[in-house]
């Protein structure tokens, strides 16, 4: 049964779907002061989340790691240090430009992710799509066309974010040899790690950091990025990377949502549309599991 994979990946999807309401608010900060702070904040609560509340878990985990070929554990290190690094190009790149372009251009990037997770899971993983899953990415495929129109840069940074993402979701499908907590956990602290040398950047911008940006971040950290990280990689268990890809149409959907009648950020006829298309894709794609659930309910 595969329910709570499905929830999983529905509820890591929502709470970043809802990460505008925690990151607006920072807009006046800069990114880089950001991330840094988010990654720094990320890596110590889960280093003492998992080497003190998880500790036996964790040293189950390095012993199975001593355990592989020298060719295995050296497989497992580049894997999560290229996913950290990806990681942390995605973060910057989302805080950048949701504070420094639109909220609907994040939204963008998380509608061609799903299209780019699922061609690279079809083409690299040969994970098999329906004639109906496909039609699926059409429509989105579709739907992100019109969005792009007369907004070229912001389907440019759009493309670099989801590209990024959609990679990484696909080296978490055959990352699979240890705890998905662990190499979580693993995956934080080495992308704080690369990031360090922003520390010595000049990124002043004016505005004292106070209890509110430092509270924030802390939210950041925890709620909209170990919760979901941990969620999404859980729900990669069970799930095909292109079934997870899809559920990412339900970040940007929210995140439109709150762009138009929270931020009151202005938006077309067509926008709409497209937006409307994309959610018709989510259910088109996901209509042999709700049809089966139908089923047994009315069973």
């Amino acid at each position: 049964m595969n329910s709570k994979y499905y929830a999983a990946a529905i509820i890591a999807f929502t709470i970043w779907g809802l990460f505008s309401l925690a990151l607006k608010p920072l807009s006046a900060y800069s990114s880089v002061d950001i991330l840094v702070y988010r990654m720094s904040f990320a890596s110590i609560f889960i280093l003492l989340f998992s080497f003190v509340i998880q500790w036996k878990q964790t040293q189950k985990n390095i012993q199975g790691f001593k355990g592989f070929s020298r060719k295995e554990r050296s497989n497992i290190i580049w894997v999560n240090v290229a996913s950290a690094a990806l990681l942390a190009l995605n973060w910057f790149l989302f805080i950048y430009v949701m504070n420094n372009v639109s909220v609907n251009a994040t939204s963008l990037a998380y509608l061609i992710c799903p299209i780019l997770t699922t061609v690279l899971a079809f083409f690299v993983l040969k994970e098999k799509l329906s004639k109906v899953q496909k039609t699926a990415i059409l429509l989105s495929g579709i739907s992100c066309l019109i969005l792009s129109i007369g907004h070229f840069l912001d389907l440019l940074y759009s493309m670099i974010i989801a590209l990024s993402y959609a990679i990484y979701l696909i080296l978490q499908k055959r990352n699979n040899q240890l705890d998905k907590l662990f190499t979580l956990t693993g995956q934080i602290v080495l992308g704080s790690i690369l990031l360090s040398p922003l520390f010595f950047m000049n990124t002043d911008t004016g505005v004292e950091k106070g209890s509110l940006f430092y509270g924030l971040v802390v939210l950041i950290a925890i709620v909209f990025t170990i919760i979901p990280m941990y969620l999404n990689v859980f729900s990669l268990k069970k799930l095909n990377s292109s079934v997870v890809g899809v559920f990412i149409n339900i970040n940007p959907i929210l995140s439109f949502l709150l762009a138009v009648f929270y931020f009151q950020e202005k938006v077309n006829l067509a926008q709409g549309f497209a937006y409307f298309l994309i959610f018709f894709s989510v259910l088109l794609f996901n209509w042999d599991v709700i049809k089966s659930k139908i089923g047994k309910q009315k069973a």
